[in-house]
């Protein structure tokens, strides 16, 4: 049996662990892996927002730039800033689209997620963004969690931002930023790393006065992992009950599932890693995943009723 969680959210308390939760993806952008821009257009973006709805999502994750790998990304500070220390300069950096800017992701997500309040005020929306001002306006505009990426790392201002707003907020692990992954060393125990790091980040959003009970973990797969190194984190998801929080899981259409599927030396498609993508998902219920963040909302809706079944 997982544990059971109360998760305080803006305006609601959403009980998790008796069901799993379905998170469906609502990507507004030109350029994301999986859709390839499909629902850029705002109102595509609310149609299918709209369906995803009735074919069982709990949560809509609005998100409005894309982090597949090789992606430049940039905070708000740092545009401002300009270069800092810690960061590549984007000169340096793997030739890509420049960064998506903050003017630009509010143009993006906004509209689509106070579009969505206004035709179906039930519906609990977390926006997907690393950027602190982002997050703020996507939750005056209706939102009730931010996902975040980055694992509150990458804004300074977003711990801060967050225990202001007194939304929910998903912390994801990542390791380096997208256009740096094909150049990180593997690691040993990749398990015990992600585990700690989000203790660790943990911490400091406690600290910066995120309450407990505001929070769920995503170990984050394929964010900086290697294809090798995700199967251990499916293998042993239930280790993460260590960490004492609910735990969020996105392996929806994930290149190492294609890898998992390859036939003939050729990994499947992102369109042929559905069943690969179920059977992963499943998995991940029965080791005690709260809620599944995907793209295919229907076949995971008729996966989460049998595997909850199985878990219960």
């Amino acid at each position: 049996m997982r544990p059971v969680f109360e998760w305080n959210t803006v305006t609601r308390c959403l009980q998790l662990g008796k069901r799993t939760l379905i998170m469906g993806v609502v990507n507004v952008t030109p350029d994301s892996f999986s859709d390839g821009g499909l629902h850029f257009d705002r109102d595509l973006a609310i149609e299918y927002a709209l369906q995803l709805l009735r074919d069982g999502a709990d949560i809509l994750d609005v998100g409005g730039e894309s982090t597949r790998p090789g992606t430049q990304v940039l905070t708000s500070a740092e545009a401002a800033a300009g270069e800092t220390a810690s960061v590549k300069p984007l000169r340096q950096r793997a030739a890509s689209e420049p960064p998506v800017s903050e003017k630009e992701e509010l143009e993006r997500v906004i509209p689509v997620i106070a579009a969505l309040k206004q035709k179906r005020p039930d519906a609990v929306i977390s926006v997907d963004t690393y950027k602190a001002n982002v997050a703020r306006a996507a939750v005056e505009a209706g939102a009730e969690i931010v996902n975040d990426v980055s694992g509150f790392r990458w804004d300074p201002q977003m711990v801060k931002t967050l225990a202001a707003l007194r939304c929910g907020a998903a912390l994801m692990h990542m390791r380096g930023r997208p256009d740096e992954w094909s150049s990180l060393p593997p690691v040993s125990d990749v398990v015990t790393l992600v585990k700690r790091e989000l203790r660790q980040w943990v911490d400091v959003a406690l600290m910066a006065g995120v309450k407990r009970e505001r929070l769920a973990l995503d170990p984050g797969f394929g964010f900086g992992k290697s294809f090798q190194e995700n199967y251990p984190l499916l293998k042993r998801f239930e280790e993460f009950h260590e960490l004492r929080y609910p735990l969020l899981a996105g392996v929806s259409r994930k290149s190492f599932i294609g890898r998992a599927l390859a036939r003939d030396g050729q990994d499947a498609s992102v369109t042929g890693r559905l069943y690969g993508t179920i059977a992963a998902e499943t998995a991940l219920i029965l080791k005690g995943a709260h809620i599944i963040r995907t793209h295919d909302v229907r076949a995971c809706a008729d996966a989460v009723r049998m595997a909850d079944v199985a878990a219960s």
